[in-house]
């Protein structure tokens, strides 16, 4: 149905889209998620044992996760930023984005800090061990990717296990890069589009959104950099559940992989 802007102005317009915007994923693993079933994915991961199941290992495990991303980021001149409280870190990559040639694979990496849940492990004088739940600040990581598929992406995950994450896409970035591939002429500004050639053939695209195979679209760019790009800093190939390779994918046009991502939510 035609809103009452559009409707009024249908006089001045060459055409209209009705087009996605921002889609936003949340991946975990569901397991991690409850007291017993972080202790079994720990002992799955510590070859059957929790005798290292404390506090100071977790935050092993964070340190290691930053001590990667930062060395491997340094070695092939991939940015990261430590952002402050308010910086606006897509506006960020967007500069960056509109003063480089970026390739195809992980460009720029912020940090910054956020809430999220973490366990709290407690052993008792008997060796019992008991997790509380809790919601500290921790670093989070925004992984900025450029995808043939859907342009711009951001996956941000934190650093602290059980590693939870955010999968966000942009609708119009995904109209941009199908457009492009039928070589039709537009003009895309920020998030806009100001000039449309053929308005009837973008809104065919944008259209394509709509569509429930767009879950099936949306599980294979999950796929295709989750581990690559993101996860691979925190676990070993062997603790990952799905395929994956060993070495992050870095603004290249080559190395394409597998994954699994649970997802919760989509708006």
């Amino acid at each position: 149905m035609t809103d009452e802007l559009s409707a009024r102005l249908a006089g001045l317009l060459d055409g209209t889209y009705d087009c996605v915007d921002r889609i936003v994923l949340n991946g975990y693993h569901s397991v991690c998620y409850s007291a017993g079933g972080f202790r079994l994915w720990w002992r799955s991961l510590m070859g059957g044992s929790e005798e290292q199941l404390d506090n100071a290992h977790l935050m092993r495990l964070a340190g290691r996760f930053s001590r990667r991303v930062r060395g491997f980021a340094k070695a092939h001149r991939i940015p990261v930023i430590d952002c402050r409280r308010g910086d606006r870190k897509h506006d960020i990559a967007e500069e960056y984005l509109a003063e480089h040639s970026i390739g195809r694979g992980l460009f720029m990496i912020l940090v910054g800090r956020a809430v999220a849940p973490v366990w709290d492990v407690q052993r008792s004088s008997g060796g019992g061990i008991h997790l509380t739940k809790k919601l500290p600040y921790v670093n989070h990581y925004s992984f900025h990717i450029m995808d043939a598929q859907w342009g711009h992406i951001t996956i941000k995950m934190a650093g602290h296990p059980p590693f939870g994450t955010q999968i966000i896409l942009n609708g119009h970035e995904y109209v941009a890069c199908q457009a492009n591939k039928r070589h039709l002429t537009f003009t895309k500004e920020d998030n806009c589009f100001t000039q449309i050639a053929d308005a009837a053939d973008l809104a065919r695209i944008a259209d394509t959104l709509s569509e429930a195979r767009t879950v099936g679209r949306l599980v294979q760019v999950c796929e295709r950099w989750i581990y690559s790009a993101c996860l691979c800093f925190a676990l070993s190939i062997g603790s990952r559940s799905g395929p994956a390779s060993a070495t992050p994918t870095r603004c290249t046009k080559s190395n394409t992989v597998g994954t699994c991502c649970f997802i919760s939510a989509v708006s």
